[in-house]
């Protein structure tokens, strides 16, 4: 017997949605002041190393 088994378009859409939701919840701690000054500076790093990876979009910056 095999166990029920999901699509892998699914898992990533599961996964996506789980961390939609646990980056609005730092969202909301974080506008209301809810998170430590630590926390708050691991977000930035995390942010600044996301936006590093990130491919440029060249015809952005030249509008």
């Amino acid at each position: 017997m095999s166990a029920p088994t999901i699509s892998r378009e699914q898992a990533i859409t599961n996964a996506r949605r789980i961390l939609d939701m646990a980056l609005d919840r730092i969202a909301r701690d974080r506008a209301a002041g809810r998170l430590t000054p630590e926390a708050v500076d691991r977000l930035r790093l995390a942010e600044a190393r996301y936006a590093r990876q990130q491919p440029r979009n060249l015809d952005r910056a030249a509008a």
